[in-house]
C-alpha cells in the first residue's frame, strides 16, 4: 500500500503513514491490541481473525480510517481517524466544521525500552498529517478517563481538556462498543506547535 504521508525528523527518523492492510497487518495489530497495556483500546480477548474482520469492515467506511504508522520502516503505531459527526463522540460535544477525531495506539517499547522524546516526535508527525495535509482545523481525542497516561500525553502535546463525557453504547450487527467514560481534548490548527 502506498504512503499517505512521509516525514523525516532529524535525530528521530523517517515516519510513514499508510492505510492499514486488515489482513496483512493483522498479526502485528493483534499482538498490540491483545497486550494488557492496551486494555483501553477495547480489543483484549479478540482473536487475530476478529481483529482482521473489524479492520476489514472499517476499510469499507468513508468516515473511519485505520492507518499503520512506521518509524524507519518498523511498525510504530495504529492510528485511526474519523468524522466526529459519524461517530458516537459527535453526540457528546458541539462538532465544528473541520473537526477530525483520532485514536492512537502506540507499539510496545522495543528491547531497549522507551526512548525520551519518541512519542512527542511521533505525535508531531500525526498532528502535521491531520492538520496540514488533510487540512483539518481541529483534532478531538476521547481517551478513557482512567487512561491518565494518554490524557497527560495529549496535554503535553498542546491539547486542551474539554468536558468529561459518556460515550453511548453502540450495539450493531457489524460493531459493538460498550459505554465509555471519556475525557475529550482538542487541538486547534492555530495553537498546534508544529515546526
Amino acid at each position: 500500500m502506498s504512503d499517505l504521508h512521509v516525514q523525516h525528523i532529524d535525530g528521530y527518523g523517517t515516519v510513514r503513514i499508510r492505510p492499514l492492510d486488515p489482513e496483512g497487518d493483522a498479526e502485528v495489530i493483534h499482538g498490540w491490541v491483545s497486550d494488557e497495556r492496551a486494555a483501553f483500546w477495547g480489543m483484549n480477548g479478540l482473536t487475530r481473525a476478529q481483529v482482521a474482520e473489524i479492520y476489514a469492515h472499517m476499510a469499507t467506511l468513508d468516515t473511519h480510517h485505520a492507518h499503520l504508522v512506521t518509524k524507519d520502516d518498523v511498525p510504530a503505531a495504529l492510528f485511526q481517524t474519523y468524522e466526529p459527526t459519524a461517530d458516537r463522540v459527535g453526540e457528546c460535544y458541539d462538532v465544528r466544521p473541520g473537526d477530525i477525531g483520532v485514536h492512537l495506539l502506540l507499539a510496545p517499547a522495543g528491547p531497549d525500552g522507551p526512548h525520551h522524546g519518541w512519542t512527542r516526535a511521533l505525535l508531531e508527525v500525526l498532528t502535521e498529517y491531520v492538520l496540514r495535509v488533510l487540512g483539518r482545523r481541529r483534532v478531538v481525542v476521547d481517551p478513557d478517563v482512567r487512561n491518565v497516561k494518554a490524557i497527560d500525553r495529549f496535554e503535553r502535546q498542546g491539547f486542551r481538556r474539554g468536558p468529561t463525557v459518556v460515550l453511548p453504547e453502540v450495539d450493531l450487527p457489524e460493531v459493538y462498543l460498550p459505554e465509555k467514560h471519556a475525557q475529550l481534548a482538542f487541538l486547534e490548527r492555530t495553537t498546534a506547535s508544529l515546526e
